[in-house]
């Protein structure tokens, strides 16, 4: 059983929820119970989209700076490449997820959001990579997904800098798509998953899939992995349920199944 992560499913939306007071820091364990959570959610067949959230008060405030501070280079080195992996599971769930942010939303809890498709916060975010300020840079991808997002510059701006940003800049630039009340962000994000719940989940993965393989590779391979993605569809229960209730009834009233 999870301590401080938890994957709570209702109505096809499944809530991946850090819980660890006061502000959420991820500790190794906090890290792992991220990874399975996001590896759960994988899995189960009941749910078809994901919310990520922190609670009412703070998304996550980053790494468990007390933790990190007794490691040496030796002690990093191996498990570098683990860290990353945890920060970014989120990412490799293939079905629409989203952050809902409020509060800080600050190092490894900015790089988990930056894993989601889509991101909400409260008008009372903050958000920001401040590693420099420690010495450090972000090592749970970072300087990967936040250049690919919003640009390199502007990545390099923030990554330097160490400098929080409100959620109105965060929108300006592109570091968050949707700004509503402190208040609203859970109800928001999980209006936005809600309508994948009946969704066809094959096409869906497919199209993530091809979005997120296409931005690291070439123009003419990711054509390629398109194509592939688009013919493999035609062998799922959703393209004829789908194609059916379009010739039948007009677009969008199909049925699916999610097969």
């Amino acid at each position: 059983m999870s301590e401080f992560v938890t994957l709570e499913v209702e109505s096809g939306v499944g809530t991946i929820r850090l819980d660890r007071p006061p502000m959420n820091a991820f500790s190794r364990q906090v890290q792992e119970e991220l990874k399975a959570s996001a590896e759960e959610a994988t899995r189960r067949a009941d749910v078809r989209a994901v919310v990520v959230y922190g609670g009412e008060k703070v998304f996550a405030a980053g790494a468990d700076i007390k933790e990190m501070t007794a490691m040496s280079y030796s002690d990093v080195a191996p498990v570098a490449r683990r860290l990353s992996a945890c920060f970014g599971a989120i990412s490799e769930i293939p079905k629409p997820t989203v952050a809902a942010i409020t509060g800080y939303a600050l190092g490894g809890g900015m790089e988990v959001a930056l894993g989601c498709d889509r991101r909400v916060c409260g008008d009372n975010a903050k958000l920001g990579q401040p590693e420099i300020l420690l010495g450090i840079i972000p090592g749970g991808g970072g300087t990967q997904r936040m250049a690919r997002l919003i640009g390199p510059s502007r990545a390099k701006d923030l990554i330097f800098t160490g400098r929080m940003v409100g959620a109105e800049e965060a929108l300006a630039i592109g570091l968050v798509d949707q700004v509503v009340p402190a208040d609203e962000v859970y109800a928001a994000a999980r209006s936005w998953a809600e309508q994948f719940a009946t969704g066809p989940a094959v096409a869906l993965a497919a199209a993530k899939k091809a979005i997120d393989g296409g931005l690291d590779i070439d123009l003419r391979s990711g054509l390629d992995l398109e194509a592939e993605l688009f013919a493999a569809l035609f062998a799922t229960e959703d393209r004829t349920a789908g194609m059916t209730s379009f010739v039948e009834k007009g677009p969008g009233k199909a049925t699916f199944s999610g097969r």
